[in-house]
């Protein structure tokens, strides 16, 4: 297994961003990915946030988590939102309105915001080339609003709107794979990542804020409420997400694959899905189908990677 540990020599702040005094739930992996991001981002950034989990949380009026500039929008237009936060930012700087600066843009949104509502404002800002970075803080359903599924819902997966039961085992799709969406765009830079390795989701925020041009990094981000899973045990379900394969990390630069981490033999999958209570009513033939997928998926990715 390559080591992530590779990173933790170089300098983290200490200095938060995205600061205590939120709402999330206990254990919440998704606000301990946003505090990581943050504190890559650096005081000269803008953040645009999407309706869900993070907005409602760290945004009740008239306090805030955020100690950077930030803006809430809808469900569906984060990434619209940020392509026009870029390109006024752009123009005030030529007509010489405020100085000639590096300003980032940065858009959050969850499962929900992305893959589904906001895919058609994501594709046409990365279609349009918007120099800002996309940040998916996917929790692989509807958390918020009382745990619906959404198009990253994993196959088997128990919730209010893809219940198990006698006629159908939850949540009857597969979970779509939006980075390779991303990838599609020919977009300079794609990423996975996950709290659970911190110094590699920081690196890779660094990253995607350095290139010139759309950046997208999707984080898996363990909801112990929604995934029906003990709240001490959100860092070891994320490590487990990627050592079974369920949840590869991995970067793609210039169209170019590359693993950042690769187990010397990839877990079971049974022992990332039985610590999960939306997995509970699986039967054995339901988990072997997903093993088969998980492996054929992890190896297609592995071929495609230098």
């Amino acid at each position: 297994m390559q080591n992530l540990g590779v990173y933790a020599s170089r300098l983290v702040t200490k200095e938060e961003n995205f600061v205590p005094g939120h709402r999330a739930c206990i254990g919440c992996g998704e606000a301990l990915a946003v505090r990581l991001a943050a504190k890559a981002f650096g005081k000269n950034t803008i953040v645009v946030n999407a309706t869900g989990c993070m907005e409602i949380v760290a945004s009740q009026l008239p306090y805030t988590s955020w100690k950077l500039p930030w803006i809430h929008t809808l469900f569906e237009n984060s990434a619209a939102v940020a392509s026009g936060v870029e390109s006024a930012l752009k123009v005030q700087m030529r007509k010489g309105k405020i100085p000639q600066e590096d300003i980032k843009t940065v858009a959050i949104g969850g499962d929900g915001a992305t893959v589904d509502i906001g895919l058609q404002a994501i594709s046409g800002a990365f279609e349009r080339g918007h120099d800002f970075l996309y940040i998916c803080f996917d929790n692989e359903a509807y958390m918020n609003t009382g745990i619906q599924r959404s198009s990253a819902t994993p196959f088997g997966a128990s919730t209010t709107t893809s219940p198990a039961g006698r006629a159908k085992a939850g949540q009857m799709s597969w979970k779509k794979n939006m980075p390779e969406i991303a990838v599609a765009h020919n977009i300079p830079y794609v990423a996975t990542a996950c709290p659970s390795y911190p110094f590699d989701l920081i690196e890779k925020v660094k990253k995607g804020l350095a290139t010139k041009g759309p950046a997208y990094i999707h984080v898996l981000s363990v909801c112990p409420t929604g995934w029906r899973c003990d709240t001490e045990i959100s860092i070891m379900l994320g490590r487990l997400a990627t050592e079974t394969g369920v949840f590869p990390l991995y970067e793609v630069e210039n169209g170019k694959y590359k693993m950042s981490l690769v187990p010397e033999k990839l877990k079971p999958v049974k022992d990332y899905l039985k610590l999960q209570r939306r997995f509970r009513h699986l039967k054995p033939d339901a988990i072997e189908a997903i093993q088969s997928r998980v492996t054929e998926e992890y190896e297609k990715l592995l071929e495609k990677a230098v």
